[in-house]
């Protein structure tokens, strides 16, 4: 009887069999190790076709965690400390104030935008530029709020959503509360645009689908962005700004009941199977010492947007095989069943401020939640926790 076939090393056991291993293991940190054993392995993990793993879990002080494993890794380095809970795909952002730039820890890559504080008006204003906005009245009585160029380092806008639509092309809204506005720029370019005399939206997100850009306000108004050229430098700018779906949001959201409780409301904008979808996301929440403290319970509706009737359309399903991660910088649908998952499920962050109200909370520590949209439960199935202080937490999805 032959004897078994055994490798006298592990370089030597077949590519197709290391391709089985691979796709049993969701994890990146598993994927990572598995590149580690050796060259031939390493070759295999970077050649061989794979879903992509599940997202990692990124703090600001530099740890991550790799799902669905609660134990904290760093990448070598210090690249990935100090970035300022926003991010894009596999990008941390780091705004600084001599530039912000972009980190892909996965590459090892860096991309250079302008600092926050070089906004350039267009078209350019000769108005105070030591100021944070000018309010603009026009005739009819509507009030339009306007970045300036920025260089008082006190008035810095807050950076709360970057999205980069193409190679040539970052956009970012900025700010928070009335005074959010669209920002647009190229990679390696001097300063932001911004368009004049645009009325100023309380944004809640943003997205880029099927070639366009849309923003979604606190009003549940889903508006697209319609960018062009500058005639004398090529930057892009924003030319108009219209909307595609009048919202219809419930009146009870932000009521006070006479028990002292509210439901506050917090939007998600995110592509799912080729159909925009607004996840509405309820935190109950109460007064205490003339403290707004938000609970652990939250309460999830889903909407996809349908631009042929101009509707909001509710849907108690995320399809057959698709998943959630929801985070207020970067959110993300991905396939269920490559990773052994069970679909209709919402992954979520806590946030600390939204729309320029601060919040406590019940308990000192969080950790990643998850809603599943069949029974309405909420479970915390991983045993991660870290510090409210450090909820500038965001989802980074790995390169595919």
């Amino acid at each position: 009887m032959a004897e078994a076939w055994q490798p006298s090393s592990w370089s030597e056991i077949p590519r197709d069999l290391a391709g089985m291993v691979l796709r049993l293991l969701p994890a990146y940190a598993d994927r990572a190790r598995f590149a580690a054993v050796c060259p031939q392995w390493r070759a295999a993990a970077r050649q061989l076709p794979l879903p992509p793993p599940l997202p990692l879990l990124a703090l600001p002080d530099g740890t991550f965690y790799s799902l669905p494993y609660g134990k904290p890794f760093r990448f070598p380095g210090f690249g990935c400390v100090g970035y300022k809970g926003a991010a894009f795909g596999s990008w941390l952002v780091f705004p600084r104030d001599n530039g912000c730039f972009l980190f892909d820890p996965f590459a090892g890559a860096t991309v250079k935008l302008p600092a926050l504080s070089c906004v350039r008006l267009r078209p350019p204003n000769a108005a105070d530029k030591y100021v944070k906005y000018q309010d603009h009245v026009t005739p009819n009585g509507k009030h339009y709020i306007t970045w300036m160029d920025i260089r008082d380092a006190e008035y810095v806008p807050t950076l709360t959503k970057l999205i980069v639509c193409s190679p040539n092309l970052v956009a970012a809204f900025v700010g928070t509360g009335q005074i959010s506005q669209i920002l647009m720029c190229q990679p390696g370019a001097s300063s932001w645009s911004v368009r004049a005399y645009d009325p100023c939206h309380m944004f809640e997100d943003m997205a880029f689908y099927q070639g366009k850009l849309y923003a979604l306000a606190d009003d549940e108004n889903l508006l697209v962005i319609n960018i062009s050229q500058d005639p004398s430098t090529g930057d892009p700018q924003v030319s108009r700004i219209g909307q595609v779906i009048k919202g219809d949001p419930d009146p009870l959201f932000d009521a006070w009941f006479p028990d002292d409780t509210t439901g506050s409301k917090k939007l998600y904008l995110v592509e799912s199977r080729g159909a925009l979808l607004m996840v509405r996301r309820k935190v109950c929440c109460r007064m205490v010492d003339d403290t707004i403290v938000a609970g652990r319970i939250s309460e999830f509706e889903v909407f996809e947007a349908d631009f042929e009737h101009s509707r909001w359309v509710n849907v108690t399903t995320l399809g057959v095989d698709h998943i959630l991660f929801l985070g207020r910088s970067c959110s993300r649908a991905v396939s269920a069943s490559q990773y052994g998952m069970s679909s209709d499920q919402i992954f979520f962050l806590d946030d600390v401020t939204e729309n320029a109200v601060h919040y406590s909370f019940d308990e000192e520590n969080t950790s990643v939640n998850v809603y599943d949209m069949r029974d309405g439960e909420i479970s915390s199935p991983l045993p991660m926790v870290w510090k409210h202080e450090m909820i500038l937490a965001t989802w980074l999805f790995p390169r595919d």
